[in-house]
């Protein structure tokens, strides 16, 4: 299964205010496994950048000058991401920003549904932990992602913290090539399975006391009287 982790910035909120889109960030997952492809694009906006955006992601405007705008680049992000499944926390987001980009471009299909399956990790998060915050670096925090090197939101750098929470918060995950050890000998298509440490949890292992052992047997007894009991491994 083929699925793509995205993420974007923009100038600021709202489409209805003219904002745009001004990077975008995707990596790749092949059968849960990080293939280490990614697409990643600055983008001229032509137009200022929000104080509040910019305190959020630190792009300026005079950064993004020279940089191609949406159009230069449609056709390259839509090949990458054609026919998978977008991973995006809180979808509704950056899919209505990728949106608007294409129909302010007049793009044949403007609706990014038209090229890609969604899957919104902010619903899938609220689902398995109702009443918690479900933000990005809450569950980061939860799952044990480390994301130290995360002073500002960029979009490819969100990608790849929010396919490790993806991956872990999924059940499970297989190797991740870019940074995990390499002295694990994995053939080709083989998926090793690394559950995700919960060093949070106090496991209590409770015995049975002697009358309940008794009370065991002399049930397993009873069943041996009609056939082999299986419990018992005979």
């Amino acid at each position: 299964m083929r699925q793509i982790v995205l993420d974007t910035e923009t100038t600021g909120l709202s489409t209805a205010q003219g904002h745009r889109v001004i990077e975008i960030g995707c990596v790749e997952l092949l059968n849960r496994r990080l293939t280490g492809r990614e697409f990643h694009r600055f983008l001229n906006p032509d137009r200022n950048i929000d104080e509040g955006a910019e305190r959020v992601h630190g792009i300026s405007r005079a950064d993004l000058e020279g940089q191609p705008r949406f159009p230069e680049v449609v056709v390259e992000f839509l090949e990458f991401v054609k026919d998978a499944e977008l991973v995006i926390h809180n979808a509704d987001f950056d899919v209505g920003f990728l949106d608007n980009e294409l129909s302010l471009m007049s793009h044949p299909q403007p609706a990014m549904t038209d090229h890609a399956l969604v899957l919104d990790t902010l619903s899938l998060a609220r689902e398995i932990h109702p009443g918690q915050r479900n933000s990005l670096d809450a569950l980061c925090k939860r799952y044990e992602v480390d994301a130290s090197k995360r002073d500002v939101h960029g979009a490819l750098i969100d990608a790849e913290l929010l396919a490790r929470v993806y991956l872990a918060m999924t059940g499970g995950q297989a190797a991740l090539l870019l940074d995990e050890d390499e002295d694990i000998d994995v053939g080709i298509g083989e998926e090793v399975v690394v559950r995700p440490r919960r060093n949070d949890l106090n496991l209590v292992v409770l015995k049975p006391s002697e009358e309940e052992a008794a009370a065991h047997e002399a049930l397993l007894d009873k069943m041996q009287e009609t056939a082999p009991c299986l419990f018992r491994g005979e």
